[in-house]
């Protein structure tokens, strides 16, 4: 097998998920062209992996550091890290009666709006927190495989980490009033902002 054939394998291996890991880090108006980028680098460095770290690491550390560059760049500002998690399938099924239809339905708005809650306030994590939650707890990788993705300590990432969803859920409980649809469905409402009817000095 050449390289040329070695690489095509990782592209159709890896892209779907790169894509979709960029999709969340920096949303799906910049995410297409990232992931082409991240592809040329990993085509140009194919020869030089030595295997010391699995290809799947290696590749999210190029991806990362990608995304973090481009955060960094001066002619373009992040404020937010957008994510977005897929769409789950719900399938209807032709016993069910109408008003289980409408109840399942009205489940998964309130899925998709809890859904749509929690990705707005990651968004509004520092990026270290953002990184390493979105490659947790949406990508999937253990604590030892995000230190070599972001090259740096174990105990380094568990206190990230942990901060990370400290944060998260300081934040959704600053912001939101969650409660139980229909007593088991959890959903949240916004709280709303105050805003004081005294002048500014």
């Amino acid at each position: 097998m050449t390289a040329d054939q070695d690489f095509s394998d990782i592209y159709d291996t890896f892209h779907p998920r790169i894509l979709r890991y960029l999709t969340r880090m920096v949303g799906p108006d910049e995410a297409e062209d990232l992931s082409q980028e991240v592809f040329d680098k990993i085509h140009r460095g194919l020869t030089r992996f030595q295997g010391r770290a699995r290809l799947s690491t290696w590749i999210y550390r190029i991806a990362t550091n990608t995304a973090i560059d481009k955060f960094r760049s001066p002619a373009t500002k992040y404020d937010q890290l957008h994510t977005s998690l897929e769409d789950e399938d719900h399938p209807a099924s032709a016993e069910v009666s109408a008003a289980q239809d409408v109840a399942a339905a009205d489940q998964l708005v309130i899925r998709k709006e809890m859904r749509g809650c929690i990705n707005e306030f990651i968004d509004k994590l520092p990026t270290d927190y953002k990184t390493v939650l979105i490659l947790a707890e949406l990508e999937g990788f253990a604590n030892k495989e995000i230190a070599s993705i972001l090259d740096i300590s174990l105990a380094n990432v568990k206190i990230r980490l942990h901060r990370a969803r400290v944060r998260l859920k300081q934040s959704l409980q600053a912001g939101c009033d969650f409660y139980y649809a229909d007593g088991q469905t959890l959903a949240c409402d916004r709280k709303q902002v105050q805003i004081s009817s005294k002048p500014p000095k």
